[in-house]
């Protein structure tokens, strides 16, 4: 693995466009596209989730299209349904629990950008996983920012922006998500 690969993985600055992560970057592309293929079939999906994702537990459903940075670096639990158009930018892992439910145009992005602008310009970027518990509900819209921990059993309504943790066993609703109340 290379230094640079290195750092994005260890949450260090790193520069995206690296001719190592571009090596990733193409594999994830053909897989995506296979997966995302409107003729293809549940078991070829499926086969296809197995190869692009770190990890994914039994009757996991995904709906088409599903995009992301890498693949390798998110892993998703038993029986947990994703719905169309999600976006997870996994550029630090993305850990999703078993049952969890996520509405359609889902966004899990962990990475940051420089907010100096000749080291943005340059593409330095940094990044910071997000987990989510067992059982959580994403409704349609999510936007779950970098470094974010969903506690288990709670719900984010729709069009929610989260941007610090949320505890377990809450709704939390709003941009950016506050709870509102407990489960």
């Amino acid at each position: 693995m290379g230094e640079n690969k290195r750092r994005m993985l260890a949450g260090d600055w790193y520069i995206a466009d690296d001719d190592e992560l571009a090596e990733d970057t193409r594999r994830r592309i053909a897989l995506c596209a296979a997966f995302n293929d409107e003729t293809a079939s549940g078991p070829e999906r499926r086969k296809v989730l197995e190869e692009l994702l770190g990890s994914v537990g039994e009757d996991v459903g995904i709906r088409p299209p599903f995009h992301c940075d890498y693949g390798s670096y998110i892993s998703i639990g038993a029986r947990t349904f994703i719905n169309f158009n999600a976006v997870f930018l996994d550029a630090a892992p993305i850990t999703v629990g078993a049952d969890c439910q996520f509405g359609p145009n889902i966004q899990l992005l962990t990475p940051n950008h420089e907010l100096d602008t000749e080291r943005r310009r340059a593409g330095w970027e940094n990044a910071a996983p997000i987990t989510i518990g067992d059982n959580v509900w994403l409704g349609g819209g999510v936007i779950v920012c970098p470094g974010v921990t969903i506690g288990e059993n709670t719900v984010v309504g729709a069009g929610s922006v989260v941007t610090r943790d949320l505890p377990a066993g809450v709704l939390a609703l709003g941009s950016p998500a506050r709870v509102v109340r407990e489960l």
